[in-house]
């Protein structure tokens, strides 16, 4: 019976996440081997184009304009130092180059000026990724014909714990723009955030909510909390434990067997892993990461340390 599945159930999840550690590592080993080569890590580059003062009230996020969290806030970059970042992404290994505006939806303004560095990034023989937040169907038809590689949008987390996070757009509207970039030819890109304050069952829902999707996403990156001060999650969590490393690793095994075909990235709160903890996550089945020191507004771990991690467990980047 195939691997791929589109109808698994929380309740299943669950119990797939409360199996043994090694028994469920050995599961999720099974299935990364049948797909892909494991010792092989996709390594992408994430590029803030536009910081700041979104209108979202995202409780995690220091970008927003709702929160005093010490982001140096900037309009869209030129396009020459956009190339310019990109060339020096492609020069230390990475393959994808990511984009990210914070904008609440673009206009079509917005859309016309991105296309031609789209087209840019793509003739340096990158694939190119944006997340810009919502999309409705025209912009994600222009994007495509810019010939937009992958589009990022996150669920952030289950539906049910959704509404604890976010008041300024509904779970629905994320479904939606997935949906447009699904159905414009464009990659999807999307996954979640965990430590963010949620029980087991609301990471169980989430990995349903996307690996339930009629296509599983392409790429499905999974975020540690990044507890920046100065944003609602920071303070309300400040008496509260990190997510223990070996639950991250967990959901990371969960998202590998669910999601056999897909590339699972550690994101953002790498830091915050040991590498150790890093190590596992390979085990698990993750098997794409973003290089370069920082992800948006967060710190990440510098080159030469994941270049020697990746020489201590004998990986190698993708070309």
């Amino acid at each position: 019976m195939s691997d791929i599945r589109h109808d698994w159930t929380v309740d299943e999840v669950e119990a797939m996440l409360d199996r043994s550690f090694s028994d469920l590592i050995f599961n999720a080993q099974k299935i990364h081997r049948a797909h892909h080569d494991t010792d092989t890590v996709q390594v992408a580059s994430l590029l803030s184009i536009k910081t700041g003062g979104c209108p979202e009230d995202c409780k995690y996020c220091p970008q927003s304009v709702h929160y005093n969290a010490g982001v140096d806030a900037h309009a869209l970059m030129k396009t020459e130092d956009i190339l310019e970042a990109a060339s020096v992404a492609k020069a230390q290994g990475a393959s994808r180059f990511c984009m990210g505006a914070a904008w609440r939806s673009p206009t079509s303004r917005q859309i016309d000026q991105l296309a031609p560095i789209i087209e840019a990034v793509n003739d340096l023989g990158m694939e190119s990724c944006v997340t810009l937040g919502m999309l409705n169907e025209s912009h994600a038809k222009r994007l495509a014909s810019a010939g937009l590689h992958y589009y990022n949008h996150n669920l952030d987390t289950s539906p049910e714990y959704y509404k604890e996070i976010i008041s300024t757009r509904t779970y629905d509207d994320r479904l939606e723009t997935l949906q447009h970039v699904r159905d414009a030819g464009i990659s999807v890109c999307s996954g979640g955030i965990v430590g963010m304050g949620e029980a087991r069952k609301d990471r169980a829902g989430m990995l349903v909510e996307l690996a339930n999707l009629p296509k599983h996403p392409e790429s499905v990156p999974i975020n540690m909390l990044v507890r920046v001060e100065g944003t609602p999650l920071s303070d309300e969590l400040a008496d509260e434990p990190e997510l223990d490393s070996f639950e991250f690793v967990r959901t990371i095994a969960a998202a590998r067997i669910m999601m056999p075909e897909s590339f699972v990235r550690l994101s953002a709160g790498r830091r915050e892993l040991t590498r150790e903890a890093q190590a596992l996550c390979f085990m698990a089945g993750a098997n794409s990461i973003f290089g370069g020191d920082k992800l948006l507004t967060t710190p990440n771990p510098e080159q030469d340390e994941d270049a020697q991690l990746f020489k201590t467990l004998g990986l190698n980047a993708t070309a």
